[in-house]
């Protein structure tokens, strides 16, 4: 029979940036005996790729990751390269976003959970990875998946719409995101507001909504952004 390998040998990291949480983290690790070393965060002199080649170096068996790292960004872009690493990701956040939960799941984590939980439930998932055994129900991330796929989709749906847009229709979307109204957008092109009154018209036929508030609440969901217009002028709002 295999025999359950010493917590003093299972290495814990931490990438946290909320200090007092990974300290805590840390020191309860620690007392419970395993090898836990909390990633420092500076302001400066330290990117993303250097933070997660450094952890990768040191061969931990588990991460304890935050999903928002300040600064650093969005704590996803780790969770596949830890992962394919052979590392057990386990994602600690206070975003309630399921979604995301479930795009942690589809990037490699082995399970998500909420800082609002108690620490021990945090201490119980590293001691059941530790020796090797399930740490979320089939179930659970199955429906969290599920959450990730669908919102893919509503996404791949929505920028479908936005991509039926002549080039034209596409710049006038982009400066009603930039707050420029109709006669905004007809001085800077100098063409008259009746000819942007019907690309508006256009825009909201295809992307099937019925206000220019909603078009760029559309736009602003799916994270587009129109091409560059060298030599165009912009609002300075």
């Amino acid at each position: 029979m295999t025999q359950p390998t010493s917590r003093s040998q299972i290495k814990v990291v931490i990438i946290e940036d909320h200090v007092l949480f990974a300290e805590s983290l840390e020191l309860a690790l620690s007392v419970e005996g395993y090898d836990v070393k909390r990633v420092e965060l500076p302001l400066n002199g330290t990117t993303p790729s250097s933070i997660l080649a450094s952890v990768i170096r040191q061969a931990p068996r588990i991460v304890l990751l935050d999903l928002d790292l300040g600064h650093f960004g969005d704590g996803l872009r780790f969770v596949g390269p830890l992962a394919t690493a052979g590392i057990n990701v386990v994602v600690v956040t206070a975003n309630p976003d399921k979604v995301r939960w479930g795009e942690a799941l589809r990037y490699g984590a082995r399970t998500v959970r909420s800082k609002s939980n108690p620490l021990n439930e945090i201490l119980a998932v590293v001691r059941r990875l530790g020796n090797g055994q399930p740490v979320m129900e089939v179930e659970e991330r199955e429906s969290l998946l599920r959450l990730w796929h669908q919102r893919n989709a509503e996404l791949a749906e929505l920028q479908a719409k936005i991509d039926r847009l002549t080039p034209r229709e596409s710049q006038v979307l982009g400066r009603l995101m930039e707050g420029m109204t109709v006669h905004d957008i007809a001085a800077a092109s100098v063409v008259s507001e009746a000819t942007v009154r019907t690309q508006v018209k256009a825009i909201l036929a295809k992307l099937e909504v019925t206000s220019q508030i909603a078009a760029v609440g559309l736009a602003h969901h799916v994270g587009w952004h129109p091409a560059a217009e060298p030599g165009t002028p912009r609002s300075s709002r």
